[in-house]
């Protein structure tokens, strides 16, 4: 098992950027139960894990397993650093966060790290903030992109299209009781123009259903949220829209709460998730 803590000069970004990797590239010293089997010349299957509001590249090495669980399923993990981006481009600042992570990250761990290439075993994962971006981009990108992972995802966008108008025209003051505490003028910002949000591409249900029409390959998806997470009511929103509009996909809820205890056991069953769908394609 190999962690590298690197940076690199980012043009999507205009700046260096800093990423956490964890590559099983070396056997285990003692024969690990269940562990899948190792072979030194097969390329890694990766996920790029991202993290939530206020966090960094490292939330994962430091508030889960993650790095035993990458052992476990012989699974490469890449977690950048995102701001607080929710990793859409933020074309006002010239600061291009779905590029960066959808397309330059990509590019340049490939080319540094033994990755496939393949879209069947590239993968988007992440929580909260990170979830949405998981959605959202792996909708965006269907074509790097063959599986997403998303848990306790900020599925934000159609609230933030209702909120009431405040005194210039944005939302309004009660939007900084968001459970994200930023001012208004950050969602449109980040998101845009209220009236603009639906069916554009920031907007997860607008993404699939436009993979649906066109025929597209569509990304496999497994969603997780506990029942006492603040954000379960968007999650269970998202997932009937899924069904309704005949997006398959994997949806499991239970007790939890918005919390690296969740995540921890979600992350594990995903990889477990993303193992059976190797095994099924052979």
């Amino acid at each position: 098992m190999a962690v590298f803590n690197f940076t690199f000069y980012a043009k999507s970004l205009g700046r260096t950027a800093e990423v956490t990797a964890i590559l099983p590239v070396e056997p285990p010293m003692f024969p690990i139960p269940g562990m899948a089997p190792f072979d030194p010349d097969k390329p890694l299957r990766t996920i790029y894990l991202l993290h939530g509001f206020t966090g960094s590249h490292v939330d994962w090495l430091r508030g889960s397993r993650i790095e035993q669980l990458a052992m476990m399923h012989r699974t490469a993990v890449i977690c950048p650093s995102g701001e607080n981006s929710f990793y859409i481009d933020d074309k006002a600042r010239g600061v291009l966060y779905e590029q960066f992570i959808c397309r330059e990250l990509v590019e340049f761990t490939r080319r540094v790290f033994p990755l496939s290439k393949e879209r069947a075993d590239t993968a988007i994962g992440g929580l909260s903030m990170g979830g949405y971006g998981a959605i959202r981009n792996g909708f965006k990108n269907s074509d790097v992109f063959g599986s997403i992972a998303a848990f306790s995802s900020a599925l934000i966008t159609d609230g933030i299209a209702m909120m009431p108008d405040g005194p210039a025209g944005g939302p309004g003051p009660e939007a900084t009781a968001s459970p994200f505490m930023v001012p208004p003028s950050y969602f449109v910002h980040t998101f845009g123009q209220r009236d603009q949000i639906k069916g554009s591409d920031v907007d997860p249900k607008a993404l699939a259903k436009k993979l649906i029409d066109s025929g597209a390959a569509r990304p496999n998806l497994y969603m997780a949220c506990g029942s006492e997470d603040f954000l379960i009511e968007q999650n269970r929103d998202l997932h009937r829209y899924l069904l309704e509009i005949g997006y398959e996909h994997v949806y499991t809820e239970g007790a939890g709460t918005h919390s690296w205890d969740y995540w921890d056991l979600h992350i594990e069953k995903a990889l477990i998730w993303l193992n059976e769908l190797a095994k099924a394609r052979g």
